[in-house]
């Protein structure tokens, strides 16, 4: 993969260098994994990173600054962007210790981001970019998620994250959780930050139950039911799916 910069000036581009190239550096190990445990066959071309404003008024309207298609994943290195764009979740919400979280995000959990989009381009996943990908992409979502932040978060780090969204799913779910994780699709991306957000947290925690709780730590084990339920013509809602077969 190359690196590719797209700012508005050369200072932008040299004063993001050492985390692009930190983040660059350390995604290797986890595309090696990648490749020999969860077929990824072939990478995109490129890391194209840019700014906050550009990623999301320019080369997309969606209002998270990381995203990925068939050849480029998009990114912005900005960590006090996205601390800022994490605690506007919040919707002015008094959650000291979340906010907290959020302040000190870390390098760590940027480079989960950026495995997030990298772990799309696995063949495990059964639609393609340009599909309309509208009944299954909470399964996708949220193991794009599981998966780097199992692998490349410590313990501790991988609990805090669990705790904060999960009680995000708690504080939101009046608001925001009256539809089906099967709803989550590409109508999802016209509501607000918050409401696009609750969706991830919800189906990074769903692909966590299914791994720890039902499939007992397997991951393959999970993705081979998943494949199960597209050979047999997705009759069934994926949720509903994966009720039945780990009842």
């Amino acid at each position: 993969m190359k690196q590719i910069y797209a700012f508005e000036t050369i200072e932008e581009i040299t004063s993001f260098k050492e985390i692009t190239d930190e983040l660059y550096s350390k995604l290797e190990s986890y595309k090696k994994l990648l490749e020999a445990e969860y077929a990824l066959t072939e990478e995109p071309k490129g890391i194209f990173w840019t700014s906050e404003e550009l990623a999301t008024s320019v080369f997309s309207d969606i209002p998270i600054p990381a995203f990925t298609n068939k050849d480029l994943i998009y990114m912005s290195p900005d960590i006090n962007k996205w601390r800022r764009l994490f605690i506007s979740q919040l919707e002015g919400v008094s959650v000291p210790e979340i906010r907290k979280f959020y302040e000190s995000y870390s390098s760590n959990q940027l480079l989960v981001i950026l495995a997030h989009e990298l772990t799309h381009h696995s063949d495990l996943f059964l639609d393609d970019f340009g599909d309309e990908r509208t009944d299954s992409i909470w399964f996708e979502e949220g193991m794009c998620f599981y998966l780097p932040r199992k692998i490349l978060l410590s313990n501790v780090e991988f609990t805090e994250i669990t705790a904060v969204e999960s009680e995000l799913v708690k504080i939101f779910e009046d608001k925001y959780g009256n539809h089906s994780l099967d709803d989550f699709g590409g109508s999802s991306y016209k509501g607000t930050l918050t409401s696009i957000m609750y969706d991830y947290w919800r189906s990074y925690l769903a692909v966590k139950e299914l791994v720890e709780d039902k499939a007992a730590g397997d991951i393959k084990v999970v993705f081979e039911k998943y494949h199960q339920w597209h050979k047999q013509g997705r009759t069934l809602p994926l949720t509903q799916f994966f009720h039945a077969e780990f009842m």
